[in-house]
């Protein structure tokens, strides 16, 4: 599977603009800004990413659909459950 980015490029610094009541409550409990920012957008782009996906491919996943609506799943006739 392809990744969602290069994880081995370099860290870049960026300015930010967040609620300061935020920052002040995550810096009291020691949260990492920049892991859970980088988390954050992981998820993020995945998301996007898989709707994008699901979007390009609409049209397969509707006629595979059909197919086993009208036929089954591949390889029923084998199943022992």
């Amino acid at each position: 599977m392809q990744s969602l980015y290069d994880m081995d490029a370099p860290k870049k610094a960026t300015n930010l603009s967040l609620n300061s009541d935020l920052l002040i409550r995550s810096k009291a409990l020691n949260i990492n800004l920049s892991a859970t920012l980088e988390q954050a957008l992981k998820e993020k782009l995945a998301n996007i990413e898989a709707e994008k996906w699901s979007g390009e491919n609409k049209n397969a996943i509707k006629a595979y659909n059909e197919f086993v609506e009208e036929n089954g799943c591949f390889g029923d006739e084998f199943r022992s459950f």
